[in-house]
């Protein structure tokens, strides 16, 4: 048995990354793990702090998925870390959260995203589900 989860699931929602849950990485504060997310294809670019001031994770969502100005030229290597980076602040620094990801236990975690078979489970159900796997990897170290 797993875990399905997705922003819009009556149980579990607070494992995707649009769940306002804010943390802090740096100094600077990120209400959701999607903001902090985008932000990071844009270093040192202004459109590092629009995305992160943006109202909500579906407008960061868009604003970091234009291609211009480019992402930066490491981005498909670093994107798990910075995932990483952003999942365990935000389970670290909100205990609620930390209890509930603890209270799945050895469960399989699923990323329930259509049009995601990277950080999803995809169309078929058969996607890497790397988000998944991140969540269950940061549940065995809390």
């Amino acid at each position: 048995m797993a875990i399905e989860f997705s922003s819009k699931s009556l149980k579990y929602s607070e494992f995707s990354n649009f769940h306002a849950a804010p943390f802090v990485v740096d100094g600077q504060t990120w209400p959701t793990v999607e903001h902090f997310f985008q932000a990071a294809k844009f270093l040192g670019d202004p459109l590092q702090e629009q995305i992160r001031t943006a109202k909500t994770p579906q407008q960061a969502k868009k604003l970091g998925r234009t291609r211009s100005p480019a992402f930066r030229a490491d981005w498909e290597t670093v994107k798990e870390s910075v995932m990483e980076i952003a999942l365990k602040a935000k389970f670290t620094q909100n205990q609620p959260l930390a209890d509930l990801l603890k209270s799945t236990g050895n469960t399989e975690l699923r990323e329930k995203a259509f049009w995601d078979s990277y950080w999803g489970t995809g169309r078929n159900g058969k996607g890497r589900n790397r988000m998944g796997h991140l969540l269950q990897d940061l549940r065995d170290n809390l």
